[in-house]
């Protein structure tokens, strides 16, 4: 369970992970060798997984973005590890959860154009065993995209 001074922590490098440890140490109200422990500790207990930019998409040249809905055939084991598998090789491929519901998988997706995603489709997911049904939901509008857990 994090402590209060560990979710302040989180939520200052969530809103900026450039902030320097004296920066951070002085929005959470601690000491810089203190903050610098506490993050160290996060980040070795695995809770801070990665720093990253998060880049804008369409100013990026990525113009489409998709929800693909995937069910395989049975969900045979060796069908549904060669699909993580693959696509965990694919970096259009920004988010994969297993689900329950009408689909096994869902999927988010970034590409150029339509063409792009047409390819994506034609010679990825149509191609790959135990792949019954695909269905794409295309992204007219982001409404919202965060990616920040909820610190309070």
């Amino acid at each position: 369970m994090l402590g209060a001074k560990d979710r302040r922590i989180l939520a200052e490098l969530q809103r900026d992970s450039r902030l320097t440890n004296q920066e951070l140490a002085d929005k959470v109200g601690m000491s810089s060798s203190a903050t610098w422990r506490r993050v160290k500790s996060l980040e070795e207990a695995g809770v801070i997984d990665r720093y990253t930019a998060i880049v804008d998409a369409k100013k990026a040249g990525f113009g489409l973005a998709s929800m693909v809905h995937v069910s395989l055939t049975r969900h045979e084991q060796k069908h549904v590890e060669h699909f993580v598998r693959e696509v965990l090789q694919h970096p259009e491929v920004l988010e994969c959860f297993a689900t329950s519901g009408e689909a096994d998988f869902h999927l988010r997706v970034v590409v150029e154009d339509i063409d792009a995603y047409n390819a994506f489709l034609d010679n990825f997911i149509f191609k790959l065993p135990g792949v019954s049904q695909v269905r794409s939901n295309i992204v007219l509008k982001e409404i919202k995209a965060d990616t920040a857990l909820p610190f309070k």
